[in-house]
This record gives C-alpha cells, structure tokens and sequence, in this order.
C-alpha cells in the first residue's frame, strides 16, 4: 500500500490556521545571508544610492525596507494585518489525489494563495504597498503588470485606502486577457498597454519597434516615468526587489506552522520564479533553517525556457527596466533589452531575478531549473483534473517541478515530503488552455544568438562599485 493511502487517514486534505496565527512580522532573509545582494546602484555615478536618491521613486518607508540588511524580523503594521484577516491565513494543502495518479511514495503538499479577488499571492505586498502609500500622504500610484495579477492586487488595495492607480500592463497580456484589465478597471484602476504613445519611454521603444508585444522592462520604464513625472506619485513594483521578497514571507512562515502542527516538514520546496516574490515568500522559513543550520532542505526555483534568468543568465549589474532610467541592480539577468516571445508564461517573462535570490543562487543555497510550456500546461491540466483547481500558468511551473521530484521518488522508493506554492488560478488564461488542448501551443526559448545579444548591452559598470 502507497504512503499517500496510509496518510490520508490522520493528515487531513486541508491544513487551516486562525486569525490568530497569522504573523505579526515579516521575515529579512538577509539579516541571515552571510553574503548579503550587492547594493543598488546610481547608473550615472555607479555609486550606492542612498535613501534620498530613491525616495522621489518609491514610498519612504518601503525605501527604509529596501535597503535594511539587518533587521531580521519587521513589524507588521495592524492595519496590514486587519486586511490580511480578509483572506489569510491561506491554507495548506495535501495533494492526495495527484499522489495517487503519480503513483509515487511522495507526500505533495501545496500552499494556496489563490483565495483572494486578485488570485495570486500578489495581494500579500500590495496591500502593504498600498497602506504605506496611505501613510505617507501620496497623491497616486504606478505600476507595470505582466500577465496581471499584480495589477489586479495593487488595484484591489488602492481602493480599500483610497489612492488612485495608473497601470501598464505589457501588451500581448491586455490583449490576451481582457478579463484581467476589467477587473482592474473595475476596482477603480486606470489601465493601458504597454508600450504606450503617453510616456517619451513609450514612444521611444514603439519608433524602434512599431509591431512590439512589450515586456515588463517596457511596462516597468513607463511607470517609472510617469511616477516621477507626476507631482505626488511614487512607483510599485510586484516582485523582485527585497521589499517585496520581505512581504511574501508571510507564505513560507504560515507554511511552516501548518507543516508543523501536523509534524511535517519538507525536504523539497518548489516554486515559479519570474522576479521572485513568490519563491523568495514561499522558502522565507525554509531558507532561514538552511542558513542558520538547522535543517537543509532543496529549494527549487522553476523559471519559463522562454524567459531562463537563473539557468542561462549572467549575474551581473542591469537595469530593471527597458528604458535604462531604473536604479541599477545586481541579479541574474538575460538582459533588459531582451523582449521575451509572447507565450503563456505570462507574469514570469521578467529578464531579471530578484537581486536577493540571485545572490543566494550564486552561494549554491538555492537551485533552478528551466521548463518549456507545453511541459507546464500537461502538468496544469493534470493538477486540474486530480485537485479541481484550474492553476495559473505560472502556479503550473512549480506543479510540473513537484511532479517531476515526485516521480523521482517513485523509482527510487524514497518517501519524501514536497511542498510547493500554488500561486494562483487559471480563469483568466482560457486561451493558453485553448491552445494547449488544440495543439497549436508551441515551446518558446530565446536562442544562443539572442542572449548573447541582449547580454552585449549589459551596462558597464565599474569593478570597484
């Protein structure tokens, strides 16, 4: 008899915590990285920029969290965590029936965070996002979004304080999910595709390229320009930076209390990774007790073929956004002037990784692995039919990682315990769905040519910064 069926009868499906477990801090991974990322950099001097070059661009007190390295726990604020109670703590999921269609010894858990209107994890940062900006008196907000569920959180928080929102989201995403810029709209958002003729960035990346589908480099420069074009406004980013990395903790310390209470704890943790506020939320705990020593478990970050910034990017200083008028920021990079193909990736088609899960893959503390998408949508469409949630394509890319680890335990007996993050659901990608049970989906990566390409635009920058 397989583990699963011996399991089933004292772990039940599905792990819930009370209110009065949800976190009253956010964990800092890198008060405990004995090599901490490299500091954002001004791309005119290459000096460090310091709070007051980036307090025209951002929210001051996420500028204070951004460039905090030592502070290893950070109050959450109780107006955040009121609003949190909305919809956390999310739940803990065994995935007893995907055990049993894999046939595999191994225990698959997955930590839920589609349980919100925005349907993703994305809600965890923008509402702190949000009531920062609240704090601090802005008069608006910017922000670029991908396949959109950032967008849709960042609008959803906007209207519970209040704060007006302009968003780009990058063109093939508003043209191929409409739905998801109606939901944006409907929670008060102001939406256009990106690039636009509204920003000189715009402009300038459509007179190159007239016929371009965009890329969350586009969309992130457009924002950018806007915020600091526009007296009161600062810019929000979704991912990647270390503040937001900060937020999305909550995931992984919730996942190791519910793992906890019923005497769990995962060998392999899995998640997708685009920017990294996902994965970098999901192993928070995880990779605490790797750094500290207590336990050592594998933390597997799975990034789109088509968009491969661990597997085949250079670790190296690049700016975030196509127009090169961001901070620089030292990260695994295909480049910002890479403009991925318009496949289903969607939110992971990001040329950059988050600078602190870079750094932490260089040390060898986490690995990555690159997956093509007709792979992502055979293991989506099976998650579906086994645990009745349609994912996300992105969600989809950690699903196929846990399946591909569980089926490694299948041959060699093993009895390991899995957890990975299931981001969101897949009602707004009906299309890839569509194309996926047509046959018309085809498998996208960026060829030798094309990185090597886009990396010869890399800026120089000095060795001494």
């Amino acid at each position: 008899m397989k583990g699963s069926a011996i399991n089933q009868k004292t772990i039940p499906h599905r792990i819930y915590l009370t209110e009065d477990q949800i976190p009253t801090q956010w964990y800092n991974i890198r008060a405990d990285m004995k090599n901490k990322p490299a500091p954002i950099l001004n791309p005119g001097t290459f000096k460090p920029l310091s709070k007051e070059e980036l307090t025209p661009i951002f929210a001051e007190k996420l500028v204070d969290q951004e460039l905090d390295n030592e502070t290893r726990y950070i109050d959450i604020p109780d107006g955040i965590r009121e609003i949190y109670k909305i919809y956390r703590p999310s739940p803990l999921i065994r995935a007893y029936n995907l055990e049993k269609a894999l046939d595999t010894p191994a225990k698959i858990y997955y930590k839920y965070e589609g349980n919100n209107t925005s349907g993703s994890h994305k809600l965890n940062s923008a509402i702190a996002q949000a009531y920062y900006a609240k704090e601090q008196g802005l008069k608006g907000m910017t922000t670029e979004t991908g396949a959109g569920q950032w967008g849709t959180a960042l609008a959803e928080a906007c209207s519970l304080f209040g704060i007006p929102l302009i968003v780009y989201m990058v063109k093939v995403s508003y043209d191929q999910k409409p739905f998801r810029r109606t939901v944006m709209q409907t929670f008060g958002a102001e939406v256009h595709p990106s690039p636009t003729t509204q920003t000189q960035i715009g402009k300038k990346i459509l007179a190159e390229n007239p016929e371009t589908t965009g890329s969350l480099g586009c969309a992130i420069s457009e924002a950018v320009e806007t915020a600091v074009t526009h007296e009161g406004y600062r810019y929000f980013l979704g991912s990647c930076l270390n503040y937001v990395i900060l937020h999305q903790s909550i995931i992984g310390i919730e996942s190791k209390i519910a793992m906890e209470s019923i005497g769990e704890y995962p060998d392999i943790v899995i998640g997708c990774a685009g920017g990294g506020s996902n994965f970098g939320g999901l192993i928070s705990e995880f990779v605490h007790d790797k750094l500290t020593g207590k336990s050592n478990p594998r933390l597997i970050a799975i990034e789109p073929a088509s968009c491969p910034s661990f597997t085949r990017g250079k670790f190296a200083y690049d700016f975030a956004d196509t127009g090169k008028i961001t901070p620089l920021c030292k990260m695994y990079t295909v480049g910002s002037q890479y403009i991925p193909p318009s496949d289903h990736a969607g939110g992971l088609r990001f040329h950059g990784m988050s600078p602190i899960l870079s750094q932490l893959f260089h040390d060898g503390i986490i690995e990555a692995q690159a997956v093509t998408q007709r792979k992502v949508f055979e293991a989506a469409v099976l998650f579906a039919k086994t645990e009745t949630i349609l994912p996300a394509p992105e969600s989809a890319h950690a699903i196929l990682g846990a399946i591909n680890e569980a089926l490694k335990c299948k041959e060699s007996g093993e009895e390991k315990t899995i957890l990975f993050g299931l981001t969101g659901t897949g009602y707004f990608d009906m299309t890839a769905y569509e194309a996926y049970l047509n046959g018309s989906m085809n498998d996208s990566s960026i060829s030798e040519e094309e990185l090597q390409r886009s990396l010869a635009q890399l800026p120089v920058v000095p060795e001494e910064a």
